[in-house]
């Protein structure tokens, strides 16, 4: 597609998983792509040499979202290279399950700086620096909605992140940005099964009706609609992409 050709794309948490999927969607989309990590250059730079290697253009950016000042320092990188940015996806995230009274303060602080801050801090700086018409897309869970035990913290990180969603679509009046959420069930991603049991896997992957595990590429296609122009019209609304799970 060249419809997209001159549309930049920053993807936070893009070196594995849902993210490398999203990068390499919205690459074939025709967008430049911004290729975010926090600590492992390699398979961040895997990825943007994929996009390259199918004729897309590609920079790899490393920023600690937690940390405001590295995600101004990546939004700067992207502007330098390609000249401004049109759509982040808040892609970066991490599971750490516990039970809320076995939870250690380690845990929970973890999970709010890089699951909440982190979407904040990137929310805020594109609230400041998308271009006129972009689109600002954040990955929250389906898990939400079934209460899982030992996924409390989790969770909330997620349902702040769904509400911040929601105001922030509010608060781009005038500017044509569209503010969305994304909410998978579970993906087989390398986040998702991690410590976990065949049986526990097998168990989630049949809560929804479909009966199988979400693929990244799953998500990907619906954050492409989103980020695409046929998704223009949807604004501050929580997609749940989980198979009918909830």
């Amino acid at each position: 597609m060249k419809t997209l050709e001159k549309k930049v794309v920053i993807i936070t948490g893009a070196s594995r998983g849902i993210g490398a999927a999203l990068a390499l969607r919205l690459a074939a989309d025709g967008f430049k792509v911004v290729v975010n990590y926090a600590g492992s250059a390699g398979p961040a730079q895997a990825v943007a040499d994929k996009v390259k290697a199918a004729g897309g253009e590609a920079i790899v950016a490393q920023a600690d979202v937690a940390d405001p000042a590295a995600v101004i320092a990546m939004f700067d990188a992207a502007e330098r290279a390609f000249g401004g940015v049109d759509v982040v996806v808040n892609c970066a995230g991490i599971m750490k399950l516990a039970k809320i009274a076995e939870c250690d303060d380690t845990t929970f602080d973890q999970t709010v700086a890089i699951n909440l801050k982190g979407t904040f801090n990137v929310c805020r700086e594109a609230a400041k620096r998308l271009r006129n018409g972009g689109r600002i897309i954040n990955l929250s869970s389906s898990v939400i909605g079934v209460r899982l035990p030992s996924y409390g913290i989790y969770i909330a990180t997620k349902a702040a992140v769904e509400g911040l969603t929601q105001v922030l679509a509010q608060e781009m009046r005038g500017r044509g940005i569209s503010v969305n959420a994304v909410a998978p069930g579970p993906v087989a991603t390398e986040l998702f099964l991690d410590g976990k049991s065949a049986e526990l896997i097998d168990h989630m992957a049949k809560m929804n009706p479909l009966e199988r595990l979400g693929q990244p590429d799953d998500i990907a296609q619906v954050v492409a609609f989103l980020a695409g122009p046929e998704g223009g019209w949807v604004n501050g609304q929580t997609i749940r992409a989980n198979g009918g799970m909830c």
